[in-house]
């Protein structure tokens, strides 16, 4: 556990070129919608490593950049074992299981559409933190991601596969579905006492220069205040 704690992203990666042969290979037993989902789900797996694994860094922009932690941003609040389970566990299982039921249109509409959560998000409010064009998750976004929720949304809307009902329920679903795979682990896991802090290989990577001079020059504020 300790190692797929520490290289999930990386292990990612390997799922996502195993994936990428067997649906080259094997991808016609699948129904288009099935197809379409996984996809998506392989569009997520870069979206993860290109987060935590290269440029990475999403760790010191989120703790640092975003919630302003000082003290101990290498663990609050995220923390290495609060983005393991989110980002794995809940993530894996939102992106999956639709995969086992396409004939439940607006559960993959829910996971297809999760990734236009991501653009103002990453596109956006990111961005702005760190007064960039680009942060980490953002090529996912815009150039796997959310071409696949376009597609998806043609490809029902086309062959008339989805109800109002369907596009009502898989938006609903798509908000509730994130706010569970990464609102509720920060709520349940950030814990300043955590025994899980991020390495430092894996706390920077992105704007590791900024980042580590805004960490410094907010550590020497402190010290000039006591």
């Amino acid at each position: 556990m300790k190692i797929w704690r520490r290289n999930w992203y990386y292990i990612g990666g390997i799922i996502f070129v195993a994936l990428a042969f067997f649906m080259g290979f094997w991808g016609d037993m699948f129904s288009h919608i099935q197809v379409i989902l996984i996809f998506s789900f392989m569009a997520m797996l870069v979206h993860q490593f290109e987060e935590y694994g290269w440029p990475g860094g999403f760790p010191s922009i989120v703790n640092i950049m975003q919630f302003k932690e000082k003290q101990i941003p290498d663990r609050y609040p995220f923390n290495q074992n609060l983005c393991f389970v989110d980002n794995v566990f809940t993530t894996y299982t939102f992106y999956i299981v639709p995969v086992f039921f396409p004939d439940l249109i607006w559960l993959a509409l829910a996971q297809s559409l999760a990734a236009l959560i991501q653009v103002p998000a990453h596109g956006i409010l990111v961005n702005i933190r760190l007064k960039s064009f680009y942060n980490p998750g953002l090529a996912a976004t815009l150039f796997l991601q959310l071409p696949i929720a376009i597609y998806m949304i043609w490809y029902v809307t086309t062959n008339d596969i989805a109800t109002g009902m369907d596009f009502a329920f898989g938006i609903i679903g798509a908000i509730v579905g994130y706010g569970l795979c990464f609102g509720v682990p920060i709520i349940l896991m950030r814990d300043r006492n955590t025994k899980y802090p991020f390495a430092q290989e894996e706390m920077y990577g992105y704007k590791k220069e900024e980042i580590l001079a805004l960490q410094q020059k907010t550590s020497k504020e402190e010290k000039c205040d006591d």
